[in-house]
């Protein structure tokens, strides 16, 4: 049973890692199909990984409402309009308009959508235009809500699509309903761009060479945000003692160990979830989700302490 928290704000947890391939997104899948029963608060999925989206191969959602998502860019609305002041050109720091000959010309991928050219032409040469970005799914599990983006295939560009998503988010949210966000892998603008929305950080990290360098730089990037942060170290080897050793450097709570357990990876390969490969991995996934539940608060009595 579900139970709503009225008058309280639900957690919104971002999953992220230093790398792609840490197991990010089947702990993401494993929480979202777990984190009702575990914690009687309802719950959404969202997966903010747009240029590869997964989630969905392990929740398996229905999809109920699909929409684009387009970025207002410029287009030339009369080129003999244009007075050739060059404004637009001096403002844009990414090239995406320029004068030619006195007339405009628009470079529609390379633009951000800030609006500054619409502002500065004094003449009305430009008006608002618009790119698509991809699109917005919407839809439920049988435990979960269910939000992701998915980049058009040849989008440059995937922050806006990461805005969108979060911004749909904001709109159809229960205020009480908690947010398990699979972050984009990484430490680059569009996981830095899902991280900044989150009340708490939870980092997927695998104790390899590569992953313990990638690991340093997600703690590096995410730290100046100010989130409460924790890790889970997935596929625990014999790099394991280095992880801990860094995530005790930098004071941050280790949650879970999943260890590198061919019975995981087969439940994997057969698209179960992590809390499926047996009792002790359900148990330990209700242990994580109570932990994460009661992260933010726990930051703030360590901050006092």
């Amino acid at each position: 049973m579900v139970i709503t928290r009225a008058g309280k704000k639900g957690l919104r947890l971002a999953i992220a890692s230093g790398k792609g391939g840490t197991g990010k997104t089947t702990v993401t899948a494993a929480l979202a199909s777990i984190w009702s029963q575990a914690l009687c608060r309802p719950v959404l999925a969202v997966d903010c990984d747009v240029e590869e989206p997964n989630l969905h191969l392990f929740l398996r959602p229905v999809i109920r409402r699909a929409e684009t998502a387009k970025l207002e860019v410029p287009m030339v609305a009369e080129a003999a309009l244009c007075a050739d002041c060059g404004a637009c050109r001096e403002l844009c720091q990414f090239g995406a308009v320029t004068v030619m000959a006195g007339k405009p010309l628009v470079f529609p991928e390379m633009c951000h959508g800030c609006g500054g050219c619409l502002a500065v032409c004094p003449t009305g040469a430009l008006v608002a235009g618009s790119r698509e970005l991809g699109r917005i799914e919407e839809g439920a599990t049988e435990t979960a809500g269910y939000l992701a983006g998915r980049l058009r295939i040849g989008e440059a560009q995937s922050p806006p699509l990461i805005r969108a998503v979060l911004a749909r988010l904001a709109r159809i949210a229960e205020p009480a309903a908690d947010v398990l966000i699979d972050a984009p892998p990484g430490v680059s603008c569009p996981a830095v761009t899902t991280v900044s929305g989150a009340d708490a950080v939870l980092l997927v990290a695998e104790p390899t060479p590569f992953g313990i360098h990638d690991f340093e730089l997600a703690v590096e990037a995410f730290t100046p945000l100010g989130k409460p942060m924790a890790v889970a170290i997935n596929r625990s080897g014999p790099g394991t003692p280095e992880l801990l050793a860094l995530c005790r450097g930098h004071n941050l709570p280790v949650l879970a160990e999943i260890a590198n357990d061919r019975v995981v990876a087969e439940t994997y390969a057969r698209g179960g979830l992590l809390h499926e490969a047996g009792a002790h991995y359900r148990a330990a996934c209700f242990a994580l989700a109570r932990s994460l539940a009661e992260l933010p608060q726990t930051a703030r009595e360590a901050a006092h302490a």
